[in-house]
């Protein structure tokens, strides 16, 4: 009996890697950034688990993208070393003292962590931060709040360079001024911007809900741009999910394809939108 069981098993997986190969034909060559943030990024299971699926997304010949947050983990550093912060209609300001800590938590502590991770499931991934070849050059998003950036210019050279070696970028969301200073970006503004001037094939925005909702709770699995906006203006999009998708309709403006809102706590939730027919999350393009 446990043999007939392992042997329908076994079955299922050779039928699953067949259903694939359109999707995997389909995504040879292409570009896909992924914001990878939420739950999965402390857990140490689902680190793994997201680690092996972008390695497998190389092997089959996607260029994967990853741009990380790492908000709850600044949080901690701050709390840790003292550092008192002012906070505008509940915003943080980012002056120096805070920027310093922010660039120390996510171009050391987290990239090197998500580095690893890839590299240790067979992976070559390269750690970066906007400021390196000057790929993200900013402007203050809001001057009350300090060190906080808008991309104004992405210069994508160096990631395509990693593309030709077959070398995973992970970026860390800092950019660069012109008067030298350094600024901390949304993870999600800063995954738009790179996926826009990369023309990506996909943008994927991993979070800890399941996509966006209609009125009755129910997952909406492909959206317009326009509906976006109706939702928006009806109060139906709220909260939380404004910021991710505004990120949406402006990389979908700027050349993205298809923007894709997902559960990244669900297993292996970026193979299941690449290459299976159902897809995960909610698909919101033109």
């Amino acid at each position: 009996m446990k043999k007939q069981e392992m042997n329908r098993d076994w079955i299922a997986t050779a039928r699953t890697l067949s259903q694939a190969l359109p999707y995997l034909q389909r995504y040879d060559d292409a570009i896909v950034v992924i914001k990878f943030g939420g739950h999965a990024m402390g857990d140490d299971e689902a680190m793994e688990t997201f680690a092996r699926d972008v390695v497998l997304m190389r092997q089959v010949g996607v260029n994967p993208v990853i741009v990380h947050g790492g908000g709850p983990m600044i949080n901690e550093m701050l709390d840790k070393l003292g550092v008192k912060s002012e906070f505008v209609n509940g915003k943080r300001v980012t002056d120096k003292a805070t920027m310093e800590v922010v660039e120390m938590v996510l171009s050391g502590r987290v990239n090197k962590r998500i580095v690893q991770a890839i590299n240790e499931q067979g992976g070559r991934a390269v750690g970066l931060s906007g400021k390196d070849a000057s790929l993200i050059e900013c402007e203050a998003a809001n001057p009350a709040l300090g060190l906080v950036g808008h991309p104004v210019k992405i210069e994508p050279t160096i990631i395509h360079s990693l593309f030709r070696d077959e070398i995973i970028p992970v970026i860390a969301p800092l950019g660069f001024g012109k008067n030298g200073e350094t600024f901390n970006i949304n993870g999600d503004t800063a995954a738009g911007a790179i996926a826009a001037a990369l023309k990506a094939d996909r943008l994927l925005l991993l979070t800890d809900v399941a996509g966006v909702k209609n009125r009755d709770g129910e997952v909406l699995t492909e959206l317009s741009a326009k509906q976006i906006r109706e939702m928006t203006a009806d109060g139906t999009i709220a909260g939380g999910m404004i910021p991710k998708t505004e990120t949406a309709l402006a990389a979908i403006e700027g050349g993205v394809r298809a923007v894709v809102i997902l559960d990244g706590r669900a297993p292996n939730a970026t193979l299941l939108e690449l290459y299976t027919e159902h897809g995960a999350g909610s698909m919101i393009r033109m």
